[in-house]
């Protein structure tokens, strides 16, 4: 299996950033990590190898961007205006300078946004705010809205609202999304979310749901027996729905 190691600096961040990339051709995978994880996570946690059959056949190739959310989303003794600032800054790496360096070494006309958990959320957020850029989002155990308080999870902005998280928690934007290219666009996307039926975010994924057939936004929500929130879940969700 082709493994490639990336780094460069970036200018939008201020920082070294890393990745991996797996495989040689096929659609574009862009995979967003846990909360706590890096770039190297999906990696750890064995996905890529029960992804080996599909990234070898040249169907899939994967590129694992590291994490930035200690910085942002959970570095909480930063104001939370400036913590959504950064979160927007790591969006706009994404954006120019992951996207461009997929787009140089793969031509193939599919690029796919995954994550797994927090990862989830990335992978939802950019593709919903960005649909003419992908083809499919499929996101497995994830929160679609950072602000609420459901268990031990609390509120990461802390009551603090502006425009920004507006912007950035799909389920508060979509029920008032009007735009008809925006919607065209979202329309065309290959939607697949994975939640258990027994995670606390259940009901946060089943209101997405209920928001994008409001859109007209056809998608797959699949709800695994338990909380399946781990990485031997993730295991077996990867091959089925990438």
């Amino acid at each position: 299996m082709n493994r490639e190691y990336h780094r460069w600096y970036s200018h939008r961040l201020g920082r070294d950033m890393e990745l991996l990339v797996f495989g040689h051709a096929g659609a574009k995978v862009l995979v967003f990590p846990t909360r706590d994880g890096r770039f190297h996570e999906y990696e750890d946690l064995r996905l890529v190898e029960s992804l080996r059959h599909k990234i070898e056949a040249g169907q899939l190739q994967l590129y694992c961007v590291d994490s930035i959310d200690w910085e942002s989303l959970y570095c909480f003794w930063n104001h939370p205006a400036d913590r959504i600032r950064r979160h927007h800054a790591f969006e706009d790496y994404v954006l120019n300078e992951v996207l461009p360096l997929m787009a140089a070494k793969n031509p193939h006309p599919c690029t796919i946004a995954h994550g797994c958990s927090l990862g989830a959320f990335h992978a939802v957020n950019i593709a919903f705010r960005h649909p003419h850029l992908f083809r499919k989002v499929a996101a497995f155990s994830g929160r679609y809205d950072l602000s609420l308080n459901v268990e031990d999870f609390r509120d990461l902005f802390g009551g603090h609202r502006d425009d920004l998280t507006y912007f950035h928690t799909p389920t508060q934007y979509l029920p008032n999304l009007g735009c008809p290219d925006r919607l065209a666009a979202l329309r065309q996307l290959d939607i697949v979310l994975v939640i258990g039926n027994q995670d606390p975010f259940l009901d946060n994924n089943r209101y997405l749901s209920r928001l994008l057939w409001d859109k007209g936004v056809w998608h797959t929500l699949h709800e695994w027996d338990g909380r399946a929130h781990q990485g031997h879940h993730w295991r077996r969700m990867a091959p089925l729905y990438l």
